[in-house]
């Protein structure tokens, strides 16, 4: 549905949709002026709202923003409109906010997003480019890739398969979150910062180059790769490994 109202001089309108999404189904949010937030659970259904705000109403209309949907997939971008030279002068771009309820069994791309980025567990992959803004990641299995990231980034990892996991261009620090029983090989290069861990069965040296590598338990093909690091690397244990949450028997 779409409602729009008058607040002062913003003028604000909401998206309200929801998809049927089969297990694996690849989910894309892209180009976007706001927050992301995405809420996973035990569902087949995608609920998406996108909630915008701008100066005028013709800021919405020089700015759309489209969703596709299928079975398989679900993409939500922004894109700019037809604009004339002014309008790009002086025109606010309206600001976006986008929330989804989405199922767990998912595979997840997001890129170009001004503003932080909040993800709930997911069962697929995860790829992460150009956000302007904290990044929040609080279970993935498979691929993991963060490039261009200007804000503190949180990832739990549940397992580590495919590539592992990837880390390139950030400017911030990185708190990754590792089961217990983890076995992969770590590498970081050109890190202007410390990589620390609070875990005994991690070992990690650092070479007269600055460059961080060891071993998470034995090692592994599937490895922890970052390059081009401004801010800290920190290895601690995943809270999806533990126990019950306190005060539940």
């Amino acid at each position: 549905g779409f409602a729009s109202h008058k607040s002062g001089e913003q003028v604000a309108d909401e998206i309200r949709q929801s998809y049927q999404l089969e297990p694996g189904a690849a989910v894309e949010v892209a180009g976007i002026n706001g927050f992301v937030k995405i809420e996973t659970s035990d569902t087949k259904t995608a609920d998406v709202f996108i909630e915008r705000s701008a100066g005028s109403k013709e800021a919405f209309d020089r700015r759309k923003i489209t969703i596709e949907a299928n079975g398989s997939s679900l993409r939500i971008r922004g894109e700019k409109g037809d604009s004339g030279f002014f309008d790009r002068l002086f025109g606010s771009s309206p600001s976006e906010q986008i929330t989804l309820k989405l199922p767990r069994q998912i595979s997840l791309q997001t890129k170009g997003v001004n503003g932080p980025v909040t993800v709930g567990e997911i069962d697929g992959s995860v790829d992460v480019k150009g956000v302007n803004g904290r990044v929040q990641i609080a279970g993935a299995k498979g691929t993991v890739t963060f490039k261009g990231i200007n804000g503190n980034i949180t990832v739990g990892l549940s397992e580590l398969s495919g590539d592992g996991v990837t880390l390139g261009g950030v400017n911030g620090n990185i708190d990754l979150q590792l089961p217990t029983g983890l076995n992969a090989d770590f590498l970081a290069t050109g890190i202007n910062g410390n990589v620390a861990s609070t875990l005994s069965d991690v070992s990690i040296e650092k070479d007269k180059h600055g460059k961080y590598s060891g071993k998470i338990g034995n090692g592994g093909s599937q490895g922890i790769t970052a390059k081009g690091i401004n801010g800290n690397i920190r290895l601690t244990r995943s809270s999806l490994a533990s126990a019950a949450p306190a005060g539940e028997n």
